[in-house]
């Protein structure tokens, strides 16, 4: 099945400019693990070294957030969008 992943401006340096892509991904894991290996520059913006998503990044499927220690098994369908944010900060 294929999901369509949007991409945040800052990060579009890392996957040749797209603001989004398609790919083939049963769950939010799947969809990383695709990233990683079809895009290794993004994938280490949005997950650190132990697969787990970087702290200040959020990911959401459609209108959902995805959990950090849990959501990464979240399961996508067909038509799926996942939407990449990092988070920002001031004051």
């Amino acid at each position: 099945m294929t999901v369509t992943v949007q991409i945040p401006s800052v990060l579009r340096s890392y996957c040749g400019g797209a603001a989004e892509f398609s790919l083939p991904a049963n769950s939010v894991r799947d969809a990383l693990e695709q990233i990683e290996r079809n895009h290794p520059s993004l994938y280490v913006n949005v997950c650190d070294e132990t697969g787990s998503l970087r702290r200040h990044v959020n990911v959401f499927v459609n209108s959902s957030i995805v959990h950090h220690d849990t959501g990464l098994d979240t399961a996508l369908v067909a038509g799926d969008v996942l939407s990449i944010f990092q988070a920002v900060s001031g004051g």
